[in-house]
């Protein structure tokens, strides 16, 4: 509980230090992040999908080659998509990239403002935040069994009941279960909890 309860906090700071949004990947491996974060304009953030600039995003290719935090506007990276003009038209105009951790589990975000250049003090702040949440997000390397049996067979398809007479034990013992596989996951829902322990072979 304590660490859902880091986590909401810290997302909380985000929001105040980005008030045109943010895009945090935690833990990126094999090009898919453990948990994907998305708080800027839900137009902007389905134009970004929809055209997949991810692949070509300069916030993105600094990300990769660097570690450590950069104004946007300082950033060197090609842009022949023009991904940070566009963003732009949605509020986000000034903005840092923040990069942190090995390259085989690197944490990369955008923060954006429209309003003026972040102050070097507000930097070091959000790369003080990202840096716990690197630390906090951490993908366990295993579950225990009684979380994994309880995930296996919601996987499967059964209803809380069905699962927990299949396991011998009571549905609300099932469901702390559950509830403990999504903490361990940082996880808000069990679809969510599922599909990180999937991604990371956990079950």
């Amino acid at each position: 509980m304590q660490r859902k309860t880091d986590l909401s906090e810290s997302l909380s700071h985000l929001d105040k230090l980005a008030p045109s949004g943010y895009g945090l990947g935690l833990h990126i491996r094999n090009g898919t992040p453990y948990m994907l974060l998305r708080t800027y304009d839900p137009e902007w953030s389905a134009k970004y999908a929809d055209e997949g600039y991810m692949m070509v995003d300069p916030l993105v290719f600094w990300g990769v080659q660097n570690e450590g935090a950069v104004r946007w506007s300082e950033l060197e990276a090609p842009d022949p998509h023009h991904v940070l003009m566009q963003a732009a038209t949605y509020g986000a105009k000034y903005g840092v990239a923040i990069s942190i951790g090995p390259i085989s589990s690197r944490s990369i975000a955008g923060f954006s403002r429209p309003d003026r250049e972040y102050s070097d003090a507000e930097i070091q702040h959000l790369l003080n935040v990202v840096s716990k949440l690197h630390f906090d997000t951490r993908p366990p390397d295993s579950l225990t069994q009684a979380q994994r049996a309880a995930l296996q067979l919601v996987a499967k398809g059964f209803r809380h009941a069905e699962a927990a007479a299949r396991l011998g034990i009571s549905e609300s013992a099932l469901k702390a279960r559950l509830r403990s596989a999504r903490d361990r996951l940082s996880a808000r829902t069990t679809s969510e909890a599922l599909q990180r322990a999937q991604e990371n072979r956990l079950i």
